[in-house]
């Protein structure tokens, strides 16, 4: 039913205030120099330096290119894997400044100057972390695509959480995907490396 009167939807408020504000910067002369702390960066390629696994390393790739990119096809640490490549299985989780991130959604340019930890990174030498040597106890890592970062996921929380409950243990996994339904060992290992 037309009642005459004009119809304002959230969507034609959001789509005017941003245009108004590109047409302000605009004419404003306004570029990426304007904002304090931005830097400019594309379309060609640029160094990134940042810390993977304790050393300091530089990367140059252009402003497109994954986290998981950088880490898998220019500095050769392919442990982290591709799996979805949509941010859907935690297969390609890192630790970035110790917070576990899936790889595939942060772009390198964004790591500049931080810390990135990989599945390679957790060993000492020779030694497995705790939880690489639980997962291997268990037989928590079947075909293998997963088991990177289950391991992250798992080392996350026990980083965190000293003793945690299964129900913990089931969150901190929560958006790994397995697709051998290897989740009973895994949940074993956790438990047992939390020991």
């Amino acid at each position: 039913m037309d009642d005459g009167r004009i119809r304002v939807t959230r969507r034609d408020i959001l789509r005017g205030a941003g245009a108004a504000a590109l047409v302000g910067a605009v004419a404003r002369g306004d570029g990426p120099e304007a904002v304090p702390g931005l830097r400019r960066s594309g379309p060609d390629a640029a160094s990134i330096p940042f810390t993977v696994n304790g050393k300091p390393v530089a990367v140059v790739v252009e402003p497109r290119v994954t986290l998981l990119d950088a880490l898998r096809d220019h500095l050769d640490l392919t442990g982290t894997k591709r799996i979805c490549d949509h941010g859907a299985c935690c297969g390609c989780t890192v630790f970035l400044d110790g917070k576990p991130v899936n790889s595939c959604l942060v772009l390198a340019a964004d790591v500049e100057g931080r810390d990135v930890t990989t599945i390679e990174g957790l060993a000492k030498g020779d030694q497995l972390h705790p939880v690489q040597a639980a997962f291997v106890k268990h037989d928590a890592l079947m075909c293998g695509f997963c088991t990177p970062g289950m391991i992250m996921s798992c080392a996350a929380l026990l980083s965190a959480t000293k003793k945690p409950t299964d129900e913990q243990i089931r969150r901190a996994v929560a958006g790994n995907l397995c697709r051998c339904g290897t989740y009973p060992h895994v949940f074993a290992a956790a438990r047992e490396a939390a020991r």
